[in-house]
């Protein structure tokens, strides 16, 4: 059976931080973190977890890469991997028009074309030790003593993002998308990306929000809340209407769609929803960890406590 991890969400980088070692301390496999807008980096907090864990696999769900020259990137993970060994894997994104434009003022253009530039230059970097690369948007050329050959995983969200991932990266993180549109859509999308570059399909990583808790209402409301600002950015909007919600092209956070990207409920409940994401033919799992109710630790811990038993 696949990994099942965490993606934690915590208020800043001393509560991320705590976070990370209370998964390493309960045994769940893997934490992962989002660096968005200008919040923590989550590089800089997960070179601090490096050296205050010891068992837990760390990765980024993602760094967003228009902001961020990649041997910049490169320099980075450099720092984690060594301070981590074996225990790092990098993922990189696009991101989104309205947070890229609107926040750093930087033109996004072509993102896919962007994204493939972006990983072979890590990939060359991180993995072979050398980069000599001329694109239409990077130029350049170097070596890397003793290369950390870390994993490039990318995001992914339509189709043709998937058939990228399949192509050039070493896994795609779907980001709240649906079951079954991560099944009958993103799955052929990444292994057609695969075949076309004979390679063998690289893991897709999928991703639900989960609360181990006991009232279903409190843990819908939870997810009205964290969820919201999905629905106004137009590229989930359109996953989610070819996931067969057409309501979210009005930017409504419908209950069907909170149920389609949420699994809640007792340790009974919430195992077995997990588990169906593996059986459904996904490699990995990130849970992205969804706090209900006032006591923030006591929840944390115990949907924690869940994931680590699987």
């Amino acid at each position: 059976m696949g990994v099942i991890g965490v993606a934690l969400h915590e208020f800043g980088a001393v509560d991320q931080l705590a976070a990370i070692e209370l998964a390493d301390r309960l045994g769940v496999p893997a934490a992962w973190l989002t660096t968005g807008g200008v919040g923590p980096d989550a590089m800089a907090i997960l070179a601090a977890a490096a050296v205050r864990t010891s068992r837990v696999q760390l990765g980024t769900a993602i760094v967003p890469t228009w902001p961020r020259h990649p041997l910049a990137l490169v320099q980075q993970t450099l720092v984690v991997a060594s301070l981590a060994p074996g225990r790092f894997r990098l993922g990189v994104g696009p991101s989104h028009r309205a947070g890229i434009e609107r926040m750093y003022g930087i033109p996004f253009e072509r993102p896919l074309q962007h994204l493939r530039e972006y990983v072979a230059i890590l990939k060359g970097a991180l993995q072979i030790g050398r980069f000599d690369f001329e694109g239409e948007r990077f130029r350049v050329k170097g070596e890397l003593p003793r290369p950390p050959n870390v994993p490039v995983m990318i995001s992914a969200l339509r189709p043709g993002s998937f058939r990228l991932a399949g192509e050039i990266s070493d896994g795609a993180l779907a980001w709240i998308c649906p079951l079954p549109y991560l099944r009958d859509r993103a799955l052929p999308a990444l292994r057609e990306g695969a075949s076309a570059a004979s390679r063998p399909a690289p893991p897709l990583v999928a991703h639900c929000f989960v609360a181990v808790h006991d009232d279903p209402a409190a843990i819908r409301a939870a997810a009205h809340d964290r969820l919201a600002t999905y629905l106004r950015a137009p590229f989930y909007q359109e996953m989610f209407v070819a996931a067969g919600h057409p309501d979210a092209r009005k930017g409504e956070l419908t209950d069907p769609i909170v149920d389609a990207v949420v699994v809640g409920g007792d340790e009974a409940t919430v195992a077995a929803g997990l588990r169906g994401y593996l059986a459904a033919g996904m490699d990995e799992l990130i849970a992205s960890v969804l706090v209900v109710g006032a006591d923030r630790l006591a929840s944390l811990e115990r949907t924690m406590r869940l994931v680590a038993s699987l």
